[in-house]
Parts: structure tokens; sequence; C-alpha cells
């Protein structure tokens, strides 16, 4: 089991099975490594160089013999923190050659209420940035709320991701909104009868598109900057003009 872990640490299957025997053996020699291990000694030395490349073996002369050993398992954990600083330098510079490439959209398809969860959790990406949604109320019916509430929202809270929705006009979307300060959101009602929404559009990233059909319980990611520009401007148009509204004279809420 923990030679399986190991190798998701980029180890390779003989490095990991050496390194786990000298852990368990101390200070040893090649042949007791090799026997441990159920590797060859001639295949040893090659991966007990390897290993010390890596930083992850050492050696001692003992009068005639050299002894090896393991260091500290708390140096694996050195190294991933090492090899995310670098990349945390270098991403933005990655990302902005990334972004001069004029790229085809990337389209991901996700079944089931699971698969709809996959959608949220890449909003949850994005930290202090900002989520414009087309609300529907099929999620009531149809998607795990449970999830939404205790698990989604809190997360995009803890982000500091902030949302601005637009929801339909009728009393469960309305219940929602009365916590919208609570949320880190601001939503607005659009007319039920007019434009009924039957799935959810999250527009996210600067440059991705969630679509959610509870009912059919799937879901789509779609990464294009244009498409993203484009549903961005009609959200802003639909925003401005809901504004307007706002203060118009109370409404019957539909239930």
């Amino acid at each position: 089991m923990l030679r399986k872990e190991l190798e998701k640490l980029n180890l390779n299957e003989k490095e990991a099975g050496v390194y786990l025997a000298m852990l368990e053996l101390g200070e040893t020699n090649i042949e007791r490594i090799s026997e441990k291990s159920k590797i060859r000694r001639t295949t040893v030395y090659d991966v007990l160089e390897d290993l010390s490349e890596k930083g992850l073996a050492g050696h001692i002369k003992n009068k005639k013999r050299t002894l090896y050993y393991a260091e500290d398992p708390r140096k694996l954990e050195e190294q991933l923190d090492e090899k995310k600083m670098v990349l945390k330098n270098i991403l933005p510079e990655l990302m902005s050659v990334a972004n001069l490439i004029d790229k085809k959209p990337k389209i991901r398809y996700f079944e089931g209420i699971e698969g709809i969860k996959n959608v949220y959790k890449d909003t949850l990406k994005y930290s202090s940035q900002e989520i414009l949604m087309w609300g529907s109320p099929e999620v009531i019916k149809h998607f795990d709320n449970d999830w939404l509430w205790n698990y989604y929202v809190p997360r995009r809270i803890r982000n500091k991701i902030w949302m601005r929705a637009i929801g339909l006009d009728m009393e469960v979307v309305k219940n929602i909104k009365s916590q919208d300060e609570k949320h880190l959101r601001k939503t607005r009602l659009s007319p039920y009868s007019q434009f009924p929404f039957e799935v959810e559009i999250n527009l996210y990233g600067n440059g991705s598109i969630g679509i959610m059909s509870f009912k059919e319980q799937f879901g789509l990611i779609i990464e294009s900057k244009k498409i993203y520009n484009t549903l961005k401007s009609i959200f802003e148009m639909n925003w401005n003009s809901l504004a307007k509204t706002e203060s118009a004279s109370p409404k019957t809420y539909l239930a």
C-alpha cells in the first residue's frame, strides 16, 4: 500500500521499494536492501544513485563497508513545498504565455448528480473572483441541496468568491435572496412567466462557463474567452435592466 502511494510522489516502483526497505532497516548494506525490497542487487545500486540525486538516500563508510540509509520522510514534504513555491512564482508568466494562443474552446461533459458537483467544484478554483449566474428553480427538486448549502456555499464564501445572481421571481428564490449578504451574493429577480430558466449558467474564472441541467442530470464546462465575453455582456445587459425594476411596486411571488 505504501509503495503505491509513494509512486504518486514522483518515485518509480523500484525507488519506492528500495526507499521503504531502507526506512525499515535503518543503516544497512546492499545485500539486506536487495533481500528486503526483492530487487536484484545489481539494480539496487542504480536505484540508490537515483534516490541520492532526489535527496532521499545517503551513505556512510563503516570501516571497509558502505552502509546506506533513507533520508527523513519529511524530506518528501519539503520537496513538494519547494516545487509549489517554484510553480507559484512562474504561474503568472505561464498563464500570460497561454493567453497569447488563440485556442479552440475546450468542452467537458459530466453526467449525473456527481457530475454536476464537478462543475460546481470547478468554480471554486478561482479565489477572490466573481461568479455571474443565471439560476434555475430546477436545482431545488433535482439536485443534492444538502451538498449545495453545506459544502459548496461555505467553500465559496471561504474562498471569498462573490456572486451576482439572476433568479426567477418566485417565493423560493425570494427566500434565498434574503440571505444574500451572508452568502456573499447579490440577487436580482427576473419575471417568471416571461423568461423561465430551465438550466443554471455560471460565468467564472474569466473564461469558463458552467452549464447545469438538473432535471436531465448533466453538466458542461466550456472554456472559451470569446463565448465567456459574449455571455458576460448579455448578463450585464440583463443585470442593468433588472436594476431599473427593483424599486417598482411589490409583486406577487409564485410558489
